[in-house]
C-alpha cells in the first residue's frame, strides 16, 4: 500500500522500544506517527487532521495519558473530540487507573506486552469506524441543493479559522449575503425557479472566492463566506466581485426583468484567543438586523474605513431606506441623496399631477 494512501494513527509512549515495536507491527498497513509524551501528542493531534486513532500510554513525563485523554475529549474541534483513544496499560496500571481512563473517555484498552495480532485488530477496527464517522459527518455538513457546506459546516470551519487567526495574528473577515424578501420571491417564482436562482447564486459565489476561503449556505436565503487574512479591505474587494456577478442573476416576473435583491454585511472581529463562533454569529445577527431595516441593496460593514464602490446605474438610496433613516433621526444621510430620491419619485409625482388635473376638470 502506498504510504500516502495509508490511514494515519498516533502511538504515544515515553519508551523508545515500545514506539519502535508499534511502528514495526503497524507500519505495513498504517502511517504511524509517534510521540514521546502527551504534550507532543496533543500538538500533533491539533495539527494533523488525518490521524484516525490514538494509542496512548498512561505514565509519561510532561503530560500523562490521563491529561492527553481529557484534552482530546474536551476539544472544541468535533473531529478531535471524537478520536478513538486506545489506552495502552502496563503491569503498573491497576483497576483504579483503568476506571479513571474509562471515565475520561477512553475507547478501548490493550495490555503490555502486546502482540501484532491484537494491536492490528484494534487499529483496523477503530480506524474503519473513524473513517465511516468522518464520512457521515462530512455528508451531514453538505447542503443538498447547492452542494456547499451548510450551517454546521460553517460553525466547524469558523472555529478552525478563528483559532488559526489568533495563532498567526491576522484578521479574519466574514461576509454574509442574504436574498431580501425571500418568501415573496418564493411565492412569485415557485420552488423550482427559486431553487434555480439559489443554485446560480451559489455557483457565482463559488467562482469569485479564493482557494483558502470557505463558502457555506448558512440558511435558506443566506450565504456566508470566511475570508482568512483578507481584512476589511480584502472583504470589500470580495463583496464588489460578488455583487458584480450577482447582477447577472436577473429573473422575469410577469414580463418584467428584476434583479436579485441582496443585502450584504461584512464583519471583521478583533484578533484574540478564545473568540468563539457563537460570538461572531451574534455580531452578524445584530448587523443583519440593521441591514434588513435599510432594505435591498444595503452593504453594511462594521469597519468605519471600509467603503464600497457603488454602481452608478443603481439607486444611491431607495425610498424605503430614506424613510428608515429619517425615522432613526439621521436626516443628513438622506439630504445628499435627495436628487436621486426625486428621480425615483418622478413617476408618482407626475401621476399625482395628472390626477389633480382630472379632478379639476370634473
Amino acid at each position: 500500500m502506498d504510504k500516502a494512501s495509508k490511514p494515519s494513527l498516533l502511538f504515544v509512549d515515553d519508551s523508545k522500544v515500545m514506539r519502535l515495536a508499534a511502528d514495526k507491527m503497524l507500519g505495513r498497513e498504517f502511517r504511524v506517527e509517534v510521540a514521546e509524551n502527551g504534550l507532543q501528542a496533543w500538538t500533533m493531534v491539533c495539527h494533523n487532521p488525518s490521524i484516525s486513532v490514538v494509542f496512548s500510554d498512561l505514565a509519561m513525563p510532561e503530560m500523562d495519558g490521563f491529561a492527553l485523554l481529557k484534552k482530546i475529549r474536551t476539544s472544541e474541534d468535533e473531529g478531535v473530540a471524537g478520536l478513538p483513544v486506545i489506552i495502552v496499560t502496563g503491569a503498573e496500571n491497576d483497576d483504579e487507573a483503568r476506571a479513571e481512563a474509562l471515565r475520561l473517555g477512553g475507547t478501548d484498552f490493550i495490555s503490555k506486552p502486546f502482540n501484532s495480532t491484537d494491536l492490528l485488530a484494534r487499529a483496523r477496527a477503530h480506524a474503519n469506524y473513524q473513517n465511516e464517522r468522518k464520512e457521515f459527518a462530512k455528508q451531514a455538513m453538505i447542503d443538498p441543493l447547492t452542494r456547499l457546506g451548510n450551517r454546521r459546516y460553517l460553525v466547524h470551519r469558523l472555529r478552525q479559522e478563528l483559532a488559526l487567526a489568533a495563532r498567526q495574528q491576522y484578521r479574519l473577515s466574514v461576509v454574509q449575503l442574504e436574498i431580501c424578501q425571500f418568501n415573496q420571491l418564493f411565492v412569485q417564482l415557485g420552488k423550482k425557479r427559486t431553487d434555480m436562482v439559489l443554485l446560480k447564486l451559489a455557483q457565482s459565489l463559488r467562482g469569485v472566492i479564493r482557494k483558502e476561503d470557505s463558502l457555506a449556505r448558512s440558511s435558506v436565503a443566506q450565504f456566508t463566506v470566511l475570508l482568512p487574512s483578507a481584512g476589511p479591505n480584502g472583504a470589500k474587494r470580495f463583496v464588489e466581485r460578488a455583487l458584480k456577478v450577482s447582477e447577472r442573476l436577473a429573473f422575469q416576473f410577469r414580463g418584467k426583468v428584476q434583479r436579485l435583491p441582496l443585502t450584504v454585511i461584512i464583519h471583521t472581529p478583533a484578533v484574540h484567543a478564545g473568540l468563539a463562533p457563537r460570538q461572531v454569529q451574534l455580531a452578524l445577527e445584530e448587523q443583519l438586523k440593521q441591514a434588513r431595516k435599510l432594505g435591498p441593496g444595503t452593504v453594511l460593514s462594521d469597519d468605519a474605513d471600509t467603503t464600497l464602490s457603488v454602481d452608478e446605474s443603481a439607486p444611491i438610496l431607495t425610498i424605503e431606506q430614506a424613510l428608515v433613516l429619517l425615522r432613526a433621526g439621521k436626516p443628513r444621510a438622506v439630504v445628499s441623496a435627495l436628487p436621486d430620491l426625486e428621480r425615483q419619485l418622478a413617476p408618482l409625482l407626475e401621476l399625482m399631477k395628472r390626477s389633480a388635473s382630472d379632478q379639476e376638470a370634473v
